[in-house]
């Protein structure tokens, strides 16, 4: 048993560690002003350098490019006029032009600027000589106009689309953390000059992470002596950056969809199989799969057969008072019977004990129906429910028989794909033993049972659960 000063230095070194844990964050902390430095760039500029060349570059008008979800930035002291996302996505729209190598933009969004300043400079072409003036448009020439059009703007913006988070305190002890996650939508159409007509239209999406993480200590370290120290920090994603990122998307969409329906076309021929248009064209088949959450969905995650073994330990609850840990293993056979559920067998051994009453060693076997939640994602929560029968063997103790007791199984767990064909697994199981004489006492009003935690691997094979379907 610890002392007084035992007692004081443990929680001192708590606090000291819940202090350095929280420090990370803070090596970054802006203790100092900055310097002026170039934007950041998003991941996808490097999509748009990477673009083969044009055969040749198009004039493009854009007049506007706005943001139309007419929302505010959310406040929790009040309204808030500040809008959620920026006012100038026609200047990030032309900047991406610009860098794709594809479009030349010319000036539309404040045309009349330039009409204004074009009639200043002919009227500063009037030239003397021999005392009399002349009128000259000679050194202006006639405006660019654009062969397309780029209309759309920034269509959704939406709020706390997943959020989550998770705390523990224990005796004035503990931290937290959240999340949220909201998400930003594009619509960029080209429509030709000459005719009016939407050429092609394109759309992207961008998700924007908050976080916040808390951890804390709270607690009299003695009489009239309190401790309390605290830290945390949050992160958000800029909004700008995330409107930026998808804009640029959407113009390297533009460009590989142009190219597909012969809008426009590469300067080689050959960069229709080159590694950025296969690329996309990969990507833009595997979108099909992805739902609004972006999560990836497969049919085909787990195959239609299974092998898997899983080891862990087990306490013993009965009519003793107490048990101990002890050791178990398993090994398991299954066969889909739909995308969600499995039917398994399984044999298993292990042991169960109560200090000073009894030891006992168990084997085995039963059915199982386990149930994945979410079978087309990488990591999906299960249950399953069962029913089998136990064998005692190298009994001691109290227990001085020899046999078989039916059971009833369920478990709750985790599943994670970290290869198409490998799951790493961890579960939590409730075993209710269909006896009140396990442990030769039979009191109170429910049978002996016995819990557990395990964790192992899955094995799939064969071919996929999913349906396929033929068209002729």
């Amino acid at each position: 048993m610890l002392n007084k000063n035992s007692n004081r230095e443990l929680i001192l070194v708590l606090a000291l560690s819940t202090f350095l844990a929280g420090c990370g964050p803070y090596l970054n902390q802006p203790l100092r002003e900055s310097r002026a430095r170039l934007g950041p760039e998003t991941p996808i500029r490097k999509e748009l350098l990477a673009l083969p060349k044009p055969e040749n570059p198009i004039i493009v008008a854009v007049y506007k490019f706005r943001d139309q979800t007419g929302q505010y930035k959310a406040s929790d002291n009040g309204s808030s006029w500040s809008t959620a996302v920026t006012q100038g996505a026609t200047t990030i729209l032309i900047k991406a032009l610009e860098e794709s190598g594809w479009f030349i933009p010319i000036e539309r969004e404040n045309v009349g600027n330039l009409l204004n300043e074009r009639k200043i400079v002919r009227s500063s072409m009037i030239q003397y000589k021999n005392g009399k003036a002349i009128e000259s448009d000679a050194g202006l020439p006639p405006m660019l106009y654009a062969g397309v059009i780029l209309e759309g703007g920034i269509i959704s913006y939406e709020t706390n689309l997943v959020t989550g988070g998770a705390g523990l305190r224990y005796l004035g002890i503990g931290g937290d953390g959240k999340y949220r996650e909201d998400r930003i939508t594009i619509y960029l159409r080209a429509v030709a000059t000459s005719s009016g007509k939407i050429l092609k239209t394109v759309y992207t999406s961008k998700t924007i992470l908050s976080q916040e993480i808390n951890a804390g200590l709270f607690k009299f370290v003695k009489y009239q002596h309190l401790l309390e120290t605290e830290t945390g920090f949050t992160y958000n994603e800029p909004s700008e950056m995330a409107v930026k990122e998808a804009i640029e998307k959407a113009v390297v969409s533009l460009v590989y969809e142009g190219v597909k329906d012969k809008l426009w076309s590469f300067s080689n021929k050959n960069d229709t199989i080159s590694a950025p248009y296969v690329g996309y064209q990969n990507e833009k088949a595997e979108n099909i799969n992805i739902d609004k959450l972006n999560r990836l969905l497969k049919d085909d995650k787990r195959a239609r057969f299974s092998a898997g073994f899983a080891s862990g330990m087990q306490y013993y609850m009965g009519d003793y008072t107490k048990g101990n840990f002890k050791p178990y293993g398993e090994i398991t056979l299954g066969m889909a019977l739909n995308k969600n559920l499995y039917l398994e067998a399984l044999g298993g051994l292990g042991q169960l004990n109560s200090p000073h009453n009894f030891q006992v060693n168990l084997g085995s076997y039963g059915l199982n129906l386990r149930y994945i939640m979410l079978p087309c994602d990488m990591l999906s929560p299960y249950f399953s429910l069962g029913i089998g029968g136990s064998r005692t063997f190298n009994v001691s103790g109290i227990i001085n028989h020899r046999d078989t007791y039916g059971y009833g199984t369920c478990e709750l767990g985790l599943e994670y794909m970290i290869t198409p064909k490998i799951g790493i697994c961890g579960a939590g199981y409730y075993d209710y033993i269909i006896s009140d004489r396990f442990d030769n006492l039979s009191q109170g009003n429910f049978w002996d049972a016995f819990v557990g935690l395990k964790g192992g691997l899955k094995f799939y094979f064969g071919n996929s659960k999913q349906v396929k379907h033929h068209v002729k």
